[in-house]
């Protein structure tokens, strides 16, 4: 979604989707910088998809310690909001929102059912972590399933003061997880677009917006001035190119149009050779990205 908003309009639904979607993962990353804070014993499992008899759900974190496994539904929420007869309402329209305590025990019931089911028995507990610091809950419970941002830290501080021994069994719940995560989920959406429609060139590591040529050696972004050898710069718009057109071979010509800033056919070529295995003949010569690149 990055890729395509950086290169092509996206109808407006999908571009406020992506937005949506850009201050989850934000909030994801903040919640990811707590738990990295316990050096008690404890697995990590971030951004599971997972599937039970025909339903599909994600945990942002799940947690696994001696004696429970954690599993947090993250949310990066901002501004005022009141918790009413079970219900989440924004606080000045009295706009009822979808209640993401539903999404929460939805994913602890399907887990549990699923870890049932590959013979492991363990409590699990749900939490909904709200991490946003200009998020307010009016009439939150005060004890529950509901973390504050101001009671993250010391949730955590209490998970790594709790005693957590772990054994194999532990390791093979978080193997037999990482077995079942579907990389590609099957409701996850992309607007349509085509090779034809996206605006060529190459794009900045830091700002996306597109660079320039500055000598043989060199590619610059007049933005945020940023530099980058082009090598790089080339391998980068690669991958990007990739992840985009996975079906589509990459060839030298094909390349130099994607990156559009690299005039040099040889350049290209070299580039393609040193780092990627080619295959066909001279005329029609293509590269392939090994698996384990």
């Amino acid at each position: 979604m990055q890729l395509l908003d950086s290169r092509m309009a996206i109808p407006e639904a999908e571009s406020r989707r992506f937005q949506n979607l850009k201050k989850g993962i934000e909030g994801e990353k903040r919640f990811d910088s707590l738990t990295e804070t316990i050096q008690n014993g404890v697995l990590l499992l971030r951004d599971l998809c997972l599937e039970y008899q025909h339903s599909i759900f994600q945990i942002d974190t799940l947690m696994i310690s001696e004696k429970k496994i954690y599993l947090f539904e993250v949310k990066n929420y901002e501004g005022e909001y009141v918790f009413e007869n079970g219900e989440f309402r924004v606080l000045a329209s009295g706009q009822e929102i979808l209640n993401p305590l539903h999404q929460l025990n939805r994913s602890v019931t399907l887990l549990r059912s699923l870890l049932n089911s590959l013979g492991f028995q363990i409590p699990i507990q749900g939490y909904l972590a709200f991490v946003n610091d200009q998020f307010t809950l009016y009439q939150a419970p005060a004890e529950g399933l509901i973390l504050l941002p101001s009671q993250l830290k010391r949730f955590m501080a209490h998970i790594d003061r709790t005693p957590s021994i772990l054994d194999s069994r532990h390791g093979k719940i978080a193997e037999r997880l990482r077995e079942r995560h579907l990389p590609n989920p099957p409701n996850e959406r992309l607007p349509k677009y085509e090779y034809i429609q996206l605006r060529k060139g190459i794009l900045c590591r830091d700002c996306r917006s597109f660079m320039e040529r500055k000598g043989a050696q060199l590619v610059t972004c007049a933005t945020c001035e940023t530099a980058e050898s082009a090598e790089h710069s080339v391998l980068r718009s690669v991958g990007e190119f990739v992840r985009l057109f996975p079906d589509k071979r990459i060839t030298t010509g094909l390349i130099q149009d994607w990156c559009r800033i690299i005039d040099s056919r040889k350049s290209i070529r070299r580039v393609l050779s040193r780092h990627y295995k080619a295959s066909g003949g001279r005329r029609y010569r293509y590269y392939i990205v090994e698996k384990n690149r």
